[in-house]
């Protein structure tokens, strides 16, 4: 009863005079009645925030294993770690093979090894750690990944080793890939989006029959080709010590290279002594060109929205390597241009703002799609623009992109360039918030360089780029010779001169040409 008649007697007060006057009269203790929540009390020590100390450039750390094997690590604390081998190894290696090697060993990794019986085995290993894994090839990079527990880095690091260097690749394996890669490039030719497809013959046209230009999918006619004495050949030439690197986001360095040494330092691998044939060295040499298919693109997506017949192209030109100091400018130039497909939804931060979208899509509304691309490697780089549109269009629609890379030698606006570096920087900084991107990133440039820029020197560069460099960059880029890759109907494509013409014109449009007969 006292406790309620206590209560009713606080709540006419604070009725009668308010909750500030409540709250001024009411300390109990005569601590700080009129001291406002924003206003630092007196008396009190300031607080001592957390900084970075000065290690934080020696937080991607990498040792070097006797026999040439790198480990890099970069803490992350949390319970789980992503642990992977990248090789340096990929489909521009293949010279002295047949094509699809490397295709064979993405489908064939984290199969049966000497220690694992099958496929089901591995998983059911990871499984208790709760782990998954993962096996992605590129041009000139193959990467055996799996995310897991950080109790069960040294099962990890184990089966990491013996799935790379003690594959099986039993008969009944290899057939079963067989199959997997057929489907594959069946399913390549009918998806509707034809990027994949178009990114292939890019490269090939670009780099025509070296390096990069090499096909990255098993050519249909390759599939028989490849056996077990095919792939131990080139596992023996290129999955050696020196061209891998361990690489662990999430676990202590000295941890990861004690695993290392143990699991990776002494291993025997599954092919066994021999001479190896030799590695590649072969440079890029970019061509130019002009690759073609023509192919009916009427009956591409039916159902109740089917998509419309459509004619895509794709023209690039030569950039440059990603170990160039002009890799930062060429990034902040594809950035600038964006773009993406007509449909696209989506304000300022959705790239809207981009010259893709603010002087093609729309002022043009038949065209569907134009986006700009940049891929880069140790020894060249291509940046390219897709576009696609109904084929009766397509003649209007090069021009379209020509005077586009005409117009980037112009000077870059000051509001478009620092909105292109900002969502630059952006996008990498929102990225490396994923554990497995942290870990492809270390891995990747520790393979290629031997260290790791880290996020904000890469900022910074980003910050440094000015429109002087875009347009530096650009002039060097217009005096190559075009890559053009076309892909569906094509009778109204123009000739490869006249879109090499173009490109080296004044504002970027074809010669006229005129017909007796229409």
């Amino acid at each position: 009863m006292a406790t309620h008649m206590s209560r009713c007697r606080t709540w006419s007060r604070v009725q009668r005079f308010g909750i500030a006057a409540y709250r001024k009269y009411s300390s109990s203790s005569g601590g700080y009645p009129n001291i406002s929540l924003s206003t630092p009390l007196p008396g009190i020590p300031s607080p001592v925030f957390a900084s970075v100390d000065g290690q934080e450039k020696y937080e991607t750390r990498i040792t070097t294993l006797e026999n040439g094997l790198k480990v890099a690590s970069q803490n992350k604390f949390g319970q789980f770690c992503t642990v992977g081998i990248l090789v340096n190894s990929g489909s521009r290696h293949e010279a002295k093979y047949p094509s699809g090697i490397a295709h064979f060993l993405e489908k064939l990794a984290f199969s049966s090894t000497a220690q694992y019986g099958s496929r089901d085995e591995i998983l059911l290993t990871l499984e208790k750690h709760g782990g998954i894994c993962d096996c992605q090839t590129s041009r000139d990079t193959t990467m055996y990944a799996v995310s897991a527990e950080v109790k069960g880095l040294d099962t990890v690091v184990g089966l990491l080793s013996d799935a790379v260097l003690q594959p099986r690749l039993l008969d009944e394996e290899i057939e079963m890939t067989k199959m997997a890669v057929r489907f594959e490039l069946e399913d390549l030719n009918m998806r509707p989006d034809p990027e994949p497809l178009l990114t292939e013959m890019i490269h090939a046209a670009a780099y025509r029959g070296n390096t990069v230009g090499l096909p990255r999918f098993c050519p249909a006619d390759n599939v028989d080709k490849i056996d077990q004495t095919v792939l131990h050949g080139y596992l023996r030439s290129y999955y050696v010590p020196e061209r891998m690197v361990l690489a662990g986001v999430g676990i202590e360095h000295e941890q990861l290279v004690a695993c290392a040494r143990k699991h990776l330092l002494g291993a025997r691998p599954a092919w066994g002594p021999g001479p190896p044939a030799g590695v590649d060295l072969s440079v890029a040499q970019y061509t130019g060109g002009i690759v073609k298919m023509e192919k009916d693109m009427s009956d591409v997506s039916l159902g109740p929205t089917p998509i419309p017949e459509l004619t895509h192209i794709m023209i690039g030109l030569e950039s440059c390597s990603f170990l160039e100091e002009d890799f930062i400018p060429f990034a902040v130039l594809n950035m600038m241009m964006g773009g993406g497909g007509s449909f696209s939804a989506g304000g300022p931060g959705k790239g809207m703002f981009t010259r893709l979208y603010l002087n093609v899509l729309n002022r043009h509304h038949w065209m569907y799609n134009a986006t700009s691309y940049h891929h880069s490697y140790e020894d060249s780089g291509l940046l390219c623009i897709h576009a696609s549109a109904d084929p009766r269009q397509v003649r209007e629609m090069v021009e379209i992109i020509t005077r586009e890379f005409i117009q980037m030698a112009g000077s870059a606006g000051e509001m478009e360039l620092e909105r292109a570096k900002t969502q630059l920087k952006s996008m990498l900084m929102m990225n490396l918030e994923s554990r497995p991107v942290i870990f492809e990133d270390v891995g990747r440039q520790v393979l290629s360089t031997g260290k790791r820029k880290l996020p904000h020197e890469l900022c910074q560069l980003i910050s440094g780029v000015t429109a002087a460099d875009i347009k530096r960059v650009t002039t060097k880029m217009l005096r190559s010779k075009p890559a053009v890759a076309a892909l569906g109907d094509l009778s109204e494509l123009p000739s490869y001169e006249h879109i090499q013409a173009a490109l080296s014109s004044k504002d970027g449009r074809l010669p006229r040409t005129y017909r007796l007969f229409r």
